[in-house]
């Protein structure tokens, strides 16, 4: 955790100040925080799936997730408005460094056929989206525990203007971009 934060203000911001021309240090973008959100389609049917969805989001973000319902109701899906539907972790602060740097050096390398996360994932808001395919990759998550495999996604919310700003400031954090 010290790391990212020590790198942050050691050698990223005086980078991005180089590169960007900006007049203060506070323009700098930064970290603001992380979500993590797992969606639980299955709970419908059977609650036990949405409680092991937040205990596997526990124990890989360190914080109690939230019950995420639905807003509106859609009859394809068999769902009603307020349905519990899955959760949600927003990280900030010590615990949002912590996970980044859980993410980098120890998630990403496990995922199968691994060759970097693509660039094209920004919102143009100098956000970035991420989804894990399986929960597994997390060493915390003990394989015994998992009732079903499910993925997450992983915003990474910054306070960049663009998604160029962005993207120097994550490959500054040493997300692997695929080249």
């Amino acid at each position: 955790m010290e790391t990212l934060k020590k790198l942050y203000v050691e050698e990223i911001v005086p980078a991005l100040v180089k590169k960007f021309n900006y007049s203060t240090k506070m323009q700098v973008p930064r970290l603001e925080k992380i979500v993590l959100n797992m969606g639980v389609g299955d709970a419908l049917n059977d609650q036990k799936f949405l409680d092991a969805a937040v205990k596997n989001l526990e124990v890989i973000s360190g914080q109690k997730p939230i019950v995420t319902t639905a807003k509106k109701s859609i009859a394809g899906f068999k769902l009603r408005e307020g349905n519990k539907i899955g959760c949600k972790v927003t990280l900030r602060g010590d615990n949002m460094y912590i996970f980044l740097e859980k993410l980098i050096s120890i998630a990403l390398p496990r995922v199968r056929d691994f060759r970097g996360i693509s660039k094209n994932s920004f919102d143009g808001r100098g956000n970035y989206t991420l989804g894990i395919k399986e929960q597994l990759v997390f060493p915390e998550v003990e394989y015994d525990q998992v009732i079903k495999v499910r993925g997450l996604d992983v915003v990474i919310v910054t306070t960049a203007k663009t998604d160029e700003e962005a993207l120097e400031l994550l490959s500054w954090f040493g997300l692997p971009f695929r080249k």
